[in-house]
């Protein structure tokens, strides 16, 4: 999935949507398609290292499971390190983490050294690099936003297409540990990315820089008050445990079939194909005047849409069958990679989305952890793929219904409230100065100094200057 960490920054720093912003989402680009392919690229190794281990299919899935919990699970920790470092820094070591983990990986003689390099030390890595760079995304984007989180969520399909073929090509020559090694260096690409993250700083009419916000605390638990919130985490904590299952399994199921390794990983280049026109053109739709409002109602389908694909896909009996699997599992998993966080804002408003992406990734981490492992316990049990595609389908649509309800008697704002963009536009219409007024110096000084205190709440600057 992809979209931003929308994050307050310096005090009188207005987003540019675009100059460097071009460069930034750019690095976001790779940064995304890194941290979401990586997990079920690795995927197409599961055979040797099931072969190289003597372990099963629940074994191997737990690498991909633990990857994506520790990009998950270490949100409030990406985010104390930003507050404390700023974003480029701490994007730089989590390029040298993700990198140093592969590297390591090439060298393990057990599963579980592999779970603890691929696994931990890459997926924190990884993790480091993903957040901030969504945070800086954000803050170089204001009104293009919509469009600029589609393109930054289409990494993750680019680089599928891209790590999958690569990894079977590696994968044949130079085995899964020459494989491992090579990703490491590739990995190392997330260091260049984080160098184009030139953080935003605030100045002075005078030349100066501006002043200073003190911080506020790190996490708002205050959204948990808000119905909608909890029912959203519920139903995405929910969705995930399903979401991840059928591209982990798909290769080795097409594998299963008799179908030759190449072919069998060209599924996965198919569904990120497809996957890379769905995401931003599900973000140009969201962000339609007409179709923004409803875009809770459009997430639901999303997810409705992706769990009856995984319930006929069950149905498949050849190659043929799954290449059709995954030309619609790729149109509805971009729909909800598109629109997962744009509702989110919409639900909690801007201000205190930083905060609720980060208790939401937490919570989804657990669900992570859980979902493709349990699929491969059911595999490990059945020796059917097709009851782990209708779990998989049977937990997402689950999560539609759950969202859909929830929305109808929860989420919905009543007649009288007006929605966070709204009144996020109100405000700065009442903070703005009229044209034909002339602004006293000591008046501006004196209303900056003020603002953080503004609503009983200390606001904070994440990023520091480097």
């Amino acid at each position: 999935m992809g979209g931003a960490v929308v994050d307050e920054g310096p005090t009188g720093v207005k987003a540019p949507d675009g100059g460097w912003g071009w460069a930034v989402l750019f690095g976001c680009f790779v940064i995304t398609g890194f941290s979401y392919a990586f997990p079920k690229a690795v995927s197409v190794f599961f055979k040797e290292l099931m072969h190289e281990f003597g372990i099963g299919y629940s074994d191997t899935a737990w690498i991909s499971s633990i990857l994506l919990a520790m990009l998950y699970g270490t949100g409030p920790l990406c985010s104390v390190c930003v507050n404390r470092f700023g974003c480029r820094p701490v994007m730089l070591v989590g390029g040298l983490f993700a990198s140093l983990g592969m590297v390591a990986a090439s060298f393990c003689t057990s599963i579980i050294q592999v779970y603890l390099t691929t696994g931990v030390i890459t997926g924190l890595g990884l993790a480091l690099n993903f957040q901030p760079s969504l945070i800086m995304l954000n803050r170089y984007f204001n009104k293009r936003r919509p469009m600029a989180n589609g393109l930054a969520a289409a990494g993750s399909p680019v680089f599928l297409c891209a790590l999958s073929p690569l990894g079977q090509l590696l994968q044949d020559h130079y085995g899964w540990r020459g494989g491992f090694l090579v990703l490491g260096g590739l990995l190392l690409n997330c260091c260049v990315c984080a160098a184009l993250m030139r953080p935003l700083v605030a100045s002075q009419p005078g030349g100066g820089q501006g002043p200073q916000r003190p911080p506020r605390r790190l996490l708002d638990l205050s959204v948990f008050r808000d119905r909608g919130f909890v029912l959203y985490a519920a139903a995405t904590s929910i969705m995930v445990l399903g979401l991840f299952v059928p591209p982990v399994f798909v290769v080795s199921y097409a594998k299963d079939m008799k179908v030759p390794d190449t072919q069998a990983a060209f599924l996965l280049t198919i569904l990120g194909f497809i996957d890379i026109f769905a995401r931003p053109a599900a973000g140009f739709l969201t962000g339609l005047q007409k179709v923004r409002p409803y875009s809770v109602y459009l997430f639901s389908f999303a997810m409705f849409f992706n769990g009856f694909t995984d319930l006929t896909g069950s149905t498949a009996s050849d190659y043929g069958g799954l290449v059709v699997f995954c030309i619609f599992f790729g149109i509805s998993y971009g729909m909800v990679g598109a629109l997962q966080f744009e509702v989110l804002m919409a639900i909690v408003g801007t201000s205190k989305f930083s905060s609720a992406i980060g208790l939401v990734l937490l919570l989804e981490a657990v669900a992570v952890l859980i979902g493709p492992p349990s699929g491969g316990k059911l595999l490990d049990a059945t020796h059917v793929y097709k009851y782990v595609f209708i779990l998989a389908g049977a937990e997402v649509l689950t999560s539609s219904l759950v969202l859909l309800l929830g929305n109808c008697f929860c989420i919905r704002k009543r007649p009288g409230e007006p929605r966070p963009e709204a009144a996020a536009a109100e405000e700065e219409k009442l903070h703005r100065p009229p044209a034909d007024m002339g602004v006293d110096s000591r008046e501006v000084e004196h209303f900056l100094k003020a603002e953080p205190e503004r609503n009983g709440e200390v606001v904070h600057t994440p990023e520091t200057s480097v």
